[in-house]
């Protein structure tokens, strides 16, 4: 079992260039610890800026940097970074077309039982409205251009689907993991574990599921959804997010639009999520593989 979680894995590649690439700088917000930035701190103190409790300031700061011909890398709790420093990401990063790659730590539930003022299930759909800003969800440690970008990574470690010797990436393209003609399933983020366990156990009963890890949220891999929509009846959308404005509402648009298919969406509730473990709130949703199983078959009736 993997216990490597995605923030340390960050850090281990930023060590790694930093070491000869002088132009990339990292930026914390009081948050080198849960970000797991603590040893790029400590080996690179001339590339790392703690800018404190100042969320705005972090991303403008990084803006500036940016402009000054640096990579910079700006951390802080999703949850704060999605919703303080929303016009900064807007204006100082986007609309500057700013390389500054924001990375909210901790994303989703992972925050568990500090509740819904340390949830971020809005921040998919939040910075993929913003023009010329790009939303990634990486699924495992092994997912990890000079433009904008928000990259979502959870707090806690996840089973691995991929493996050093097998990373199937390419910029922007979803990665298909299962082709199926009964179903497709399209997760980003943490759900990819749960709906690649749920396929392998739909494929027991004999039924056909499809599966795109759908990392690149925006820009949204359209093509390769339409090509693996026409193969399947029905899709089913996984997320770790609010049920408005995320990865199911541009699944929708694009399938409704290109090759219509009952959709499907499967995530948090449009609600105050309720306290507990990212494997307890998980479980009592139904974003578990046994969940996204019995959705599936459900539709499939």
């Amino acid at each position: 079992m993997n216990k490597i979680p995605n923030r340390q894995a960050i850090c281990e590649v930023l060590m790694k260039h930093a070491e000869t690439d002088k132009d990339i700088v990292v930026l914390c917000s009081d948050s080198r610890g849960s970000a797991s930035l603590t040893p790029f701190a400590n080996a690179y103190p001339e590339q790392f800026v703690e800018m404190g409790i100042a969320e705005q300031d972090l991303v403008s700061v990084s803006a500036g940097l940016a402009k000054c011909g640096k990579k910079a890398f700006a951390a802080s709790p999703a949850c704060f970074l999605s919703t303080r420093s929303y016009e900064q990401a807007k204006i100082d990063c986007a609309y500057s077309n700013t390389n500054v790659k924001l990375i909210g730590i901790s994303g989703g539930v992972s925050y568990g039982a500090l509740g819904m003022s340390h949830h971020s299930a809005q921040d998919i759909a939040a910075m993929a409205a913003i023009p010329n800003m790009r939303v990634y969800l990486p699924s495992d440690r092994f997912q990890t251009d000079e433009k904008p970008a928000y990259i979502r990574v959870g707090r806690n470690a996840v089973a691995d689907i991929y493996s050093e010797e097998n990373t199937p990436f390419e910029m922007d393209k979803a990665t298909v993991l299962s082709e199926g003609t009964d179903v497709l399933l399209v997760a980003c983020g943490e759900m990819v574990r749960p709906a690649f366990d749920a396929a392998a156990m739909l494929k027991e009963e004999g039924i056909s599921a499809g599966l795109l890890d759908m990392y690149c949220v925006k820009p949204l891999d359209k093509e390769g959804l339409v090509e693996a929509a026409k193969k399947a009846k029905v899709v089913i959308s996984i997320e770790e997010h609010a049920p408005f404005g995320g990865l199911g509402s541009m699944v929708s648009l694009v399938v409704g639009a290109e090759c219509p298919r009952k959709v499907v969406h499967m995530s948090l509730p449009d609600a105050p999520v309720i306290t507990g473990t990212s494997k307890e709130v998980f479980d009592y949703y139904g974003l578990n593989a046994e969940g996204i199983a019995a959705k599936a078959k459900e539709l499939l009736k």
